[in-house]
């Protein structure tokens, strides 16, 4: 069984029916406030690249990892709640994921989306375009950096491919954790951002209390 492989004994998980996922590691920690806003004041503004060319599929999104699981059946291991996988496989069957966008927990594992914290499109305009298919890929399943978080469906679709400028989380009080993440992985990945952009950024980093 894949998930044997990050700690746990085939004996150990073979039952009856529905397996437990074992717990996997953590999401990654936003970096502190003083150290976002040095991030953020780092990132170098830039008109928005042209989206020609652009195709979600170019960043082969929720590729198998070492574990032998897609990328996205290990961010709904990692992020989820007593998350019971289909008997032999990866693939959640039942569990309960809470989506900080708005403040809202999934039960149902079809409707628990795994977001990019920065859009794959907003990536393109902002210096993926430039980037070679390995780099992408890393990008679109990036389980080192603040990228991969659950979302409910309705969140998902009303984000779409908006950065910061145009979208914010509907809960306030994920703001602070929203930039600071936001900011770090364009720092990370090298991406440019709007003066638009950087203002709304600073301004939910307003709201950060620590």
């Amino acid at each position: 069984m894949p998930r044997a492989a990050l700690g746990l004994s085939a004996a150990a998980v073979i039952v009856v029916g529905l397996a437990a996922a074992p717990a996997l590691a953590e999401p990654p920690a936003p970096p502190s406030t003083s150290t976002a806003r040095t991030e953020l004041a780092a990132l170098t503004v830039a008109a928005p690249h042209s989206m020609d060319g652009y195709a979600r599929d170019k960043f082969s999104i929720w590729v198998k990892q070492p574990d032998g699981c897609t990328t996205r059946q290990d961010v709904l291991a990692r992020d989820g709640k007593d998350v019971q996988d289909k008997p032999g496989g990866c693939q959640p069957a039942s569990g309960s994921w809470y989506s900080a966008y708005d403040d809202a927990t999934v039960t149902d594992v079809a409707q628990a989306t795994i977001d990019h914290m920065v859009p794959l499109a907003e990536a393109w305009r902002s210096g993926a375009d430039g980037w070679t298919a390995d780099q992408r890929k890393a990008f679109g399943n990036d389980l080192k950096d603040p990228q991969l978080l659950i979302a409910s469906e309705s969140s998902n679709s009303s984000k779409s491919d908006s950065g910061p400028a145009d979208w914010k989380p509907t809960n306030h009080a994920f703001w602070c954790t929203y930039a600071k993440d936001y900011t770090h992985v364009k720092s990370v990945w090298k991406l440019t951002t709007t003066d638009d952009e950087k203002k709304a950024l600073a301004s939910m980093l307003d709201s950060c209390t620590s």
